[in-house]
């Protein structure tokens, strides 16, 4: 996918449905672990202002906007912009992408969650400057939350539990280790720790801590579904027990790095 191009989101988020993976249990996982990490940095009792850039339809953004906190949200994809506006939420909403937040005066905003752009771009180059926009716009010492796909779960998932690795192989999709090679025709882009790691290095961010922000919980959709809400609730409680070991990261489907605007 021509990043610069976003016809091929509109297509697919006008189709997917963001708010209700969010509302099945592996994305209660999902939302309930992200929730609980943007409550660690907000100080009790106070209200603060946050900026969601790649908002979806603003699962994040209308919660945050009704605890009290002054949340502006960006969103590329129409489709999605026009049912955020429509919730008459009281988040400020905007056109946009990560990579260029122009419109947006520096140093604004306490906390910044990129919480679905760095899926949809490809090269490092385009990471890089959606980190850089952020930074501009964070205040110093303001923390900023990017999520990624993580590469191990896209293999085991697509390529072998739905059985497409023959085809993955021979379209020279995967490279000689098993890291999946994103083209421009694709939608999302899947990383390891040692992506990660780099491009934080690189972009001169400091980490808090990172953290496993569904765990296994995409890999046991049936499962969850069928536990009952004690169990569920046990299942959360383990979650939010062992999301930051070292052992879960990889693996999860989709990982947190929670970094400070120095």
């Amino acid at each position: 996918m021509d990043t610069r191009d976003f016809s091929k989101l509109e297509a697919y988020y006008s189709k997917f449905h963001e708010e209700h993976r969010l509302g099945t249990r592996h994305g209660q996982v999902e939302f309930a672990t992200s929730m609980k990490y943007i409550h660690d940095f907000i100080p009790q009792g106070k209200t603060v202002k946050i900026l969601d850039v790649g908002a979806g339809t603003g699962r994040y953004a209308v919660a945050l906007a009704a605890e009290g906190h002054e949340v502006t949200a960006v969103e590329p994809v129409k489709h999605n912009l026009e049912i955020l506006e429509g919730k008459h939420s009281g988040v400020r909403c905007w056109p946009g992408e990560a990579r260029n937040l122009s419109f947006l005066p520096d140093a604004a905003f306490d906390l910044t969650l990129l919480f679905g752009p760095l899926y949809h771009l490809h090269t490092r180059e385009d990471m890089l400057r959606a980190f850089a926009e952020a930074m501009r716009v964070t205040k110093k010492g303001g923390v900023i939350f990017a999520a990624y796909i993580m590469n191990e779960y896209s293999v085991l998932t697509y390529c072998f539990k739905q059985r497409h690795i023959r085809e993955v192989l021979a379209a020279g999709k995967l490279s000689a280790d098993y890291h999946t090679v994103a083209g421009e025709d694709e939608l999302y882009t899947y990383l390891r720790l040692e992506d990660i790691d780099s491009l934080r290095e690189e972009a001169g961010l400091e980490r808090i801590k990172i953290i496993a922000a569904d765990g296994a919980a995409d890999y046991l959709r049936r499962e969850l579904n069928a536990l009952d809400e004690e169990e569920f609730a046990a299942f959360l409680s383990y979650h939010l027990a062992t999301c930051e070991r070292p052992e879960l990261l990889g693996a999860s489907s989709h990982l947190i790095d929670i970094l400070r605007n120095g």
